[in-house]
């Protein structure tokens, strides 16, 4: 509990033992009303302060003006407890959704706690501790057991196990090694690493990660805009309405009937009216049901940009996924060699040097089975032509390497592979050469998460790649998807995804998955885009809404799960309170209701709202 909680706890039981000991005092008149200002004034200081601020503002109606009018108006006509307990128990519920408010931000700040407080970098035989801001590219910095890495890099020397939960939400370790990539918001659990960084701070993956939780608040959903327009036409009805119950029926009975106008009965009424009013649940209960949904989305490994795409992600019913990296492991190897015309290391020389300055997965395929270090002068005059291969000259050798459609756009007769595969023709001097063989697996967890989107209701699912048809082909039938489109070019698969999107029935969304540069315009172009995050390129995570920290495709299931458990507690959020508080205001209206109903109407409503939203957190398994 914070400071500030508890000097609220303190002023709750301080007024609540004065009034039951003034209760039990026999005293009346205007010494019992100066006696009870004093728990009243305890209680609602604060209160009866922010109501004049936010009149002096021209901000007047809100929950503050609201509690303050009814107040002082049950005490003014002699209601004193009443006044007084409006006031305890509104602080009573103020107190109760600060603290689940605040659980909340604990837990979610707890998921998200990975921003690194210093660098160490090595001077002069001694480890200095710099702000991570001040660690440029190329540095090498040093990592020792039970810290974070600060930025993203590759490790020059040590082995260790990373704590990656944080990031991922996996809660098994991983094991580091010399040479691999190391990204930021990782623990070191036991040795100590040498690694030289490959982006500034800004640009790591831990900022990255902070920078798209900071911000998922600011992109509001249709709903938390539904209440913000709701609260300011709501208020100031229920004012109007208010000040209608306390005149209109008392000049009617006065003029009309000839009785009694009854004006305190009235009056009353209208200011029980206006407690019930009080619109807390709503606009406390709606935003925080939201954050809480993203806050358990994250503990999971999956970041939502805002709650405007947790809405969103709810109604997804199709889903299109690029292939390599996405349902694939995107870890090339070279699987054979064929109709080659030359010694297969001076084919794959050939290949590996045209291919050199790409960092497509085939790419790095062909370097690694060329096994030798690539002398980049050699190369001159690299031309990478789009979704067909590239053109480069090697030692002055012309060289062309791709698909098919490169053979044919430069004219090259070329065999045709019969194997399962990624082909890369290759053409020396305007010759066909041979072509290399390059094979992909699929994620231990593709079929896997095929399935859960089934369970969760996707009704279409769709694969877009621009690898051979054959490959295409057949990952698609090892996974169970039966609608699939291979040989796209980047343009190719926008128009693909805009044709999917004119052809979906009423509110259902499409979802794209991908993760490469390639991808980035068709994650924008789709209604909601899901990035893979810890492999897939900044260019592709910059444009998604959803981010999956460890490229688990079941997490895409997973996370339309949790948005429609978000958005199920958000309804029923709404249509309880708003029941509720229309029941109430009628009763209260036709003198059903007194003050206490209206500070059940009001504080209790709000409580058991905040109650309910908060379930938003926790996420069940698939």
């Amino acid at each position: 509990m914070t400071k500030k909680q508890k000097k609220v706890l303190i002023r709750i039981i301080t007024a609540a033992v004065l009034m039951v000991a003034l209760e039990l005092l026999p005293v009346t008149g205007y010494v019992r009303f100066v006696l009870f200002l004093v728990p009243y004034l305890i209680l609602g200081y604060d209160i009866l302060k922010k109501a004049v601020k936010g009149i002096l503002n021209r901000q007047v109606f809100d929950e503050n003006f609201l509690m303050a009018v009814a107040t002082i108006g049950a005490i003014a006509l002699g209601e004193y407890t009443e006044g007084a307990a409006v006031m305890l128990f509104y602080q009573i519920g103020e107190l109760f959704q600060s603290y689940a408010v605040g659980k909340s931000r604990k837990n979610i700040s707890e998921l998200m706690d990975i921003r690194p407080d210093y660098a160490n970098i090595e001077r002069n035989g001694t480890l200095e501790r710099v702000d991570p801001d001040e660690v440029e590219i190329g540095s090498i910095i040093v990592v020792q057991p039970g810290e974070k890495v600060p930025i993203d890099g590759v490790v020059i020397k040590g082995r260790s196990t990373l704590n990656t939960s944080a990031l991922t939400g996996e809660s098994l370790p991983r094991e580091i090694e010399e040479g691999a990539e190391i990204i930021s918001g990782c623990i070191n659990m036991t040795g100590v690493l040498k690694i030289r960084t490959s982006k500034e701070f800004g640009e790591s993956t831990v900022s990255k990660i902070l920078e798209l939780v900071e911000n998922s608040s600011s992109k509001k959903s249709r709903s938390e805009n539904f209440i913000s327009k709701f609260a300011r036409y709501y208020t100031p009805a229920v004012c109007g309405g208010a000040v209608v119950l306390a005149v209109l029926p008392p000049l009617v009975r006065l003029a009309a009937m000839g009785l009694s106008p009854e004006w305190s009965v009235w009056i009353y009424r209208a200011l029980t009216f206006l407690v019930i009013s009080c619109p807390c649940a709503l606009v406390i209960s709606i935003p925080l049901s939201f954050f809480a949904g993203i806050g358990g989305a994250s503990k999971e490994g999956i970041l939502v940009k805002g709650s405007n795409y947790l809405e969103t992600l709810s109604q997804t019913r199709y889903v299109v996924f690029d292939k390599t990296g996405t349902l694939t492991q995107g870890v090339f190897e070279v699987s054979g060699i064929h109709h080659n015309r030359m010694e297969e290391q001076r084919l794959l020389e050939y290949a590996a040097h045209a291919e050199s300055a790409s960092s497509h997965p085939i790419s790095r395929s062909l370097k690694e089975a060329y096994g030798k270090e690539i002398d980049r002068s050699r190369v001159t005059d690299v031309e990478e032509i789009g979704g067909n291969g590239v053109l480069a000259k090697v030692d002055g050798v012309r060289v062309a390497a791709g698909n098919d459609k490169l053979m044919e756009k430069l004219g090259v007769e070329y065999h045709p592979c019969h194997h399962v595969g990624t082909v890369v023709h290759v053409a020396i001097d305007g010759a066909y050469a041979g072509h290399i063989l390059i094979s992909d697996q699929l994620k231990p967890t593709a079929k896997e998460a095929v399935a859960a989107l089934g369970r969760a209701k996707v009704e279409r699912l769709v694969m877009l790649t621009g690898d051979a048809a054959n490959v295409a082909k057949h990952t698609a039938e090892e996974l169970n998807i039966t609608e699939v489109y291979s040989q796209l070019l980047p343009a190719d698969k926008v128009a693909k995804v805009e044709e999917l999107l004119e052809s979906k029935r009423g509110k259902a969304k499409l979802a794209f998955v991908g993760d490469g540069i390639n991808d980035a315009p068709v994650l924008s172009r789709a209604d909601i885009g899901i990035a893979m995050g810890a492999l897939g390129s900044d260019a592709a995570i910059e444009a998604a809404d959803v981010v999956l920290m460890d490229d688990d495709p079941v997490k895409i299931a997973k996370a339309i799960k949790i948005s429609e458990k978000c958005m199920r507690i958000v309804y029923e959020n709404i249509a309880f309170a708003i029941g509720i508080k229309m029941i109430c205001l009628i009763l209260g209206a036709l003198g059903i209701a007194n003050m206490w109903l209206a500070i059940f109407a009001d504080v209790g409503v709000m409580v058991l709202a905040v109650l309910n939203a908060i379930r938003a957190l926790f996420v069940k398994k698939l």
